[in-house]
C-alpha cells in the first residue's frame, strides 16, 4: 500500500469514528455507556441497570420534571 493510500484511509478511518461519535453523542446512545463506567469505577460490585431499565428510568425522570421534560401530551 502506497504512502498516500495509507494516508486516506487513516483520513477516512478518523472521519468515520468522529461522526459515528457525534452521531452517539446527539442520540444520547453514549449516556448508558457512560453511566456504566460510572456506576464500575464507584462500585465494582455493584449491579448496573440494563440499557431498558436505564433508558425507562431516564424516560420516567424527564417525565417527572416539569422543567427538564416538559410535554405538552
Amino acid at each position: 500500500m502506497s504512502t498516500s493510500t495509507a494516508n486516506t484511509v487513516r483520513h477516512l478511518r478518523r472521519a468515520v469514528h468522529a461522526i459515528r461519535w457525534y452521531v452517539r453523542e446527539l442520540s444520547g446512545e453514549a449516556v448508558y455507556d457512560r453511566y456504566v463506567a460510572h456506576a464500575r469505577s464507584c462500585d465494582p460490585d455493584a449491579e448496573v441497570m440494563t440499557r431498558r431499565e436505564f433508558e425507562r428510568s431516564r424516560t420516567d425522570a424527564r417525565e417527572a420534571d416539569p422543567r427538564e421534560g416538559f410535554r405538552c401530551c
